[in-house]
């Protein structure tokens, strides 16, 4: 079939709609009355003039606003489309530094079942404190030798580099006293951003020098109960050091010619490196004092690498042996605790290290108990409860560090070698801490021995069984010691008299209670937490743990009826007497039994109560706190699709409502938060299941952002909803039955086409690229073969095309500029839609073609007059070749005797009375091309 070239016919809508309009008979006042009934006259048609081609051009400048609420998305941000402008070069290099660090975690030792030091270091910040004052040795620093280092020889800047150490270590120093916690944490801050600054500047020997300083901070523990949070200041600073010190030797391994893998030899690295690093070595060997010396090569303990294969291996235990000269066994076991960090990093496998150091730590286990630190408590004031707490954090990490896929015999050498210690509750506790929650579990009878057996002086014994606790409810004990160890813990936890202690231990072994027992030892251990709880109303100061006790004994309970039998939880539940608390817990049991489980009558009947709540719930002007109520509403609400459905609206008409009623001085804050509510919808509404719920969302959200100007915002809706259509069934389940989509499909698709005519082109993304894109969608769309609608589609397709080929437009958004205004009729863009409506045109008469069969004639005849008729409408006849083609499908829709004759008729007087209007009169010669068939 021959190619036929498209040419849109020029539209005035303003005069065809007043062709079209009634004109009404005006009435006297005393003849009107409500029960007469009212003549209507047609309207005489009107002339319609076509409206001369002008050719007009139209800029538009955007600024740019900063968006506080941008921060409300985290993925993919449909608000910062524009973001893709950034600096190629600094992309690509972003993206390779990602990527060689992916690889490097990848191919780690340490899986994601270690627990990382990053998950350790806020809570021992938040948890070690003090009010007493701190001081800090601050470094101020040496001017001499640093005149003229420019022209000085290698040998010389290495002499002088020295002299430099020397001055430091020599006393150019300084002392603050009296310093709050909050003033340390500064200027330790300060120092980590200094030694930035000094690496960053070239100034080695200063920052090393400032590493030094830190690094001695770490022997002084005058102020004891604040040593745990100094020592994760202090090696953040050593990490730091440790990396820029590796990726400075790093970068000397890479020339023009090679890259340095990222899991190299010795043999890879060249000799500038290794000489570089052998110098690092040695400045850090001429440290005189122990602590910092022995910080410090740790922290660069991975530069080995560079130098020899046994280069880690060798160093580890001569770190381990260094560590004997350490003193004070608090120092000590902290300096053992960042070298199994060290070594965990960088050589997992050497397992050796990480045993001498726990084994080494036994034998100085006694020096905690012995004069020396008794002597230092006395003085600093500190009982023996409160210093034996500082230990876990390294204790801890020491045994996780060694248990990690330990095999089951070290496990129970250790363990051994602890109970023949005496005072070993502080040993018992870091043991239960560290090693596998399944060892623990298997042996929980042994543990509760060992506790009994504890010396309760130093270390309490409900610390040791809210860790065993822990324990049990990650893994099971065996069933026939299941009931006795309850029996057992619960005769310590209930006799402690202190709230706090009390409540801590609870909750831990509630969860033991619900996952093994019946709601009656449940409601039992209820009844005693109310009965510790309640006296002097000290349940005000625990709400978080009697929180979490609630969120257990619910995720334990699925039967609703079930747990409100236990008799004591609603007098539980009465001790929840904040209102802001009773509320959260209040939702806790709500979110708990609407869950996915929910049976789908039961779910449709509570989604329709909780929107008629949303519905009502108003804010007034205070639309913030409305969009918050949204967001709140969304995450209790997220298994209930048709709540998310009702909340969407409610954002969209609430960023409707505020450009209306927000305007002048409060523009910019009224865009931001605008794109905020854009942002609440895009992220939503790909949580929901329903197809065309999804698509038909997108399309109304995009709507709304193109109402309130938000451009790059409506085109993320608009391509979200492009991307989704190849995810269309073939079938879909309507009111519980299954029904062809494809009509669900053509209906979307429409309303999709009267949107996309007043979308602007993006300036980067070419001539009409929305639709380009869903005309390759609906192209690779695979649909039914007896199926006619993608033709209907295509005949949609060039409706809209034939629109958008006009001067003006039929309709437009309030001071967002379309195509019309952009391109002002340019002679390119026509060229463009035009070639887009020849391949539209292609695709229908191919189609049209495949119908030329028996049984498909009749939907050939009955898709050749509705091609016809699309071109009567938006084609120019007056196109020699569009004519004929007019022609040759009303010939085709007769050919059969398939068409309906009364259609035809109605049809060929339309194009007579309209070839009467002055601009058809070229339609008077196709009335006489156009004969009827009669039937015989």
């Amino acid at each position: 079939m021959a190619v036929f070239p498209w040419h849109s016919r020029n539209r005035n809508y303003k005069a065809e709609f007043a062709s079209c309009r009634l004109e009404a008979v005006p009435l006297e006042f005393g003849d009107y009355h409500p029960l007469k009934p009212i003549t209507v006259t047609e309207s005489k048609t009107k002339k319609v003039n076509r409206k001369g081609s002008t050719s007009s051009t139209s800029s538009s400048s955007s600024s740019s606003v900063v968006d506080p609420l941008s921060s409300v998305l985290d993925g993919t941000d449909p608000l910062s489309m524009f973001a893709a402008t950034a600096d190629p070069v600094a992309l690509a290099a972003a993206t390779d530094s990602s990527r060689r660090k992916r690889d490097r975690d990848d191919n780690s030792v340490v899986g994601s079942d270690f627990e990382p030091w990053a998950n350790k270091r806020g809570e021992i910040l938040a948890r070690y404190t003090t009010t007493e004052k701190l001081s800090i040795n601050l470094f101020m620093g040496s001017e001499k030798g640093k005149a003229g280092t420019a022209t000085l020889a290698m040998s010389e800047k290495v002499r002088t580099r020295l002299e430099e150490l020397d001055d430091f270590e020599e006393g150019s120093q300084k002392e603050l006293l009296n310093l709050t916690q909050q003033d340390y944490v500064n200027r330790i801050e300060e120092l980590n951003q200094s030694l930035k600054d000094a690496w960053a500047s070239d100034q080695k020997v200063k920052a090393l020098k400032i590493v030094i300083q830190c690094s001695k901070l770490l022997s002084d523990t005058s102020v004891i109960q604040f040593y745990p949070s100094k020592f994760v200041l202090i090696t953040d600073i050593l990490d730091t050091f440790g990396k820029l010190v590796y990726e400075r030797i790093f970068s000397m391994c890479v020339d023009n010619r090679s890259v340095l893998p990222d899991h190299f030899s010795p043999e890879n690295a060249n000799d500038t490196a290794k000489e570089t690093c052998l110098n690092w070595f040695f400045k850090i060997a001429s440290i005189r004092e122990l602590i910092p010396r022995f910080y410090v090569e740790a922290s660069i303990l991975k530069c080995n690498k560079f130098l020899s294969k046994t280069g880690i291996s060798e160093c580890l235990p001569r770190l381990t042996c260094m560590i004997r000269g350490i003193g004070d066994p608090l120092v000590s076991v902290y300096a053992r605790a960042y070298l199994c960090r060290v070594g965990m990093e960088v050589a997992p496998h050497l397992k050796e290290t990480l045993n001498k150091n726990f084994f080494d730590f036994l034998l100085t286990f006694k020096q905690i108990h012995g004069d020396t630190v008794q002597n230092q408590l006395v003085v600093q004031g500190v009982e023996l409860p409160s210093y034996l707490p500082l230990y876990p954090p390294a204790m801890d990490w020491i045994f996780q560090c060694i248990s990690y896929h330990a095999p089951e015999a070290l496990l129970t050498e250790m363990m051994e070698r602890c109970k023949k210690l005496g005072n070993n509750a502080l040993l018992l506790n870091s043991v239960m801490s560290a090693f596998r929650a399944e060892f623990i579990a298997t042996r929980s009878m042994d543990f509760i021995g060992m506790i009994k057996e504890c010396d309760e002086s130093g270390f309490p014994k409900h610390l040791l069984f809210r860790s065993l606790g822990l324990n049990l409810a990650l893994a099971d004990p065996p069933e026939s010691d299941r009931l006795q160890i309850l029996n057992e813990a619960w005769k310590v936890i209930t006799k402690l008299k202190n709230p706090q202690d009390y409540i801590n231990c609870a909750e831990v072994w509630v969860e033991y209670t619900c996952k093994h027992f019946t709601k009656r030892e449940v409601n039992t251990v209820l009844a005693d937490v109310i009965k510790h709880m309640t006296p002097d109303r000290a349940f005000e100061d625990s709400y978080p743990q009697l929180q979490l006790i609630i969120k257990k004994v619910i995720a334990h309970f699925h039967d609703f009826s079930v747990l409100f039998s236990v008799e004591k939880f609603l007098p539980f539940l009465d001790m929840f007497q904040k209102e802001s608390v009773r509320v959260e817990v209040c939702k806790c049991i709500m979110d708990a039994f609407i869950n996915a489980l929910t049976l789908e009558d039961e779910k449709r009947m509570l989604s329709y109560l909780i929107n008629g709540f949303i519905k009502m719930v108003s804010f007034g002007r205070d639309f913030e706190q409305q969009l918050s109520f949204y967001v709140e509403s969304r995450s209790m609400f997220c298994n209930l699709e048709p709540v998310l459905v009702q909340l969407i609206h409610s954002v969209n008409r609430l960023a409707m409502e505020t450009r209306k009623l927000m305007k002048g001085n409060h523009s910019r804050k009224t865009a931001a938060f605008v794109r905020a509510c854009v942002a609440y919808c895009f992220i939503t509404i790909p949580s929901l299941a329903g197809i065309f719920t999804r698509l038909n969302l997108y399309l109304h959200s995009g709507q709304v952002a193109l109402a309130n100007q938000c451009l790059s915002q409506a085109d993320a809706f608009f391509k979200a909803a492009i991307s989704l259509i190849p995810e269309v069934p073939k079938m879909i389940n309507i009111d519980g039955k299954m029904r062809p989509s494809e009509s669900f499909l053509l209906e979307f698709l429409c309303n999709f086409f009267s949107t996309l005519l007043i979308v602007p082109d993006h300036p980067e993304h070419g001539v009409l690229f929305l639709v380009r894109e869903l005309l390759n969608v609906i192209q690779d769309y695979t649909w039914e073969d007896n199926s006619d609608e993608k033709i209907r589609i295509y005949t949609c397709v060039l409706h809209l095309l034939s629109a958008m080929s006009q001067e003006t437009y039929l309709y437009h958004i309030d001071k967002v500029d379309s195509n019309d205004s952009l391109y002002g009729g340019d002679s390119k863009f026509l060229a463009e839609n035009n070639k887009l409506c020849e391949t539209v045109m292609a695709q229908i008469l191919e189609h049209l073609k495949t119908l030329a069969k028996d049984e498909a004639l009749k939907r050939q005849s009955s898709l050749g007059l509705s091609f016809f008729n699309s071109i009567l409408a938006h084609g120019d006849l007056r196109n020699n070749k569009l004519n004929q083609l007019s022609v040759n499908l009303w010939h085709l829709a007769q050919r059969h005797g398939c068409a309906d004759t009364r259609t035809m008729v109605k049809t060929l007087e339309y194009i007579k009375k309209q070839s009467k209007q002055p601009d058809m009169t070229h339609l008077t010669e196709l009335a006489l091309r156009l004969p009827l068939q009669t039937r015989t």
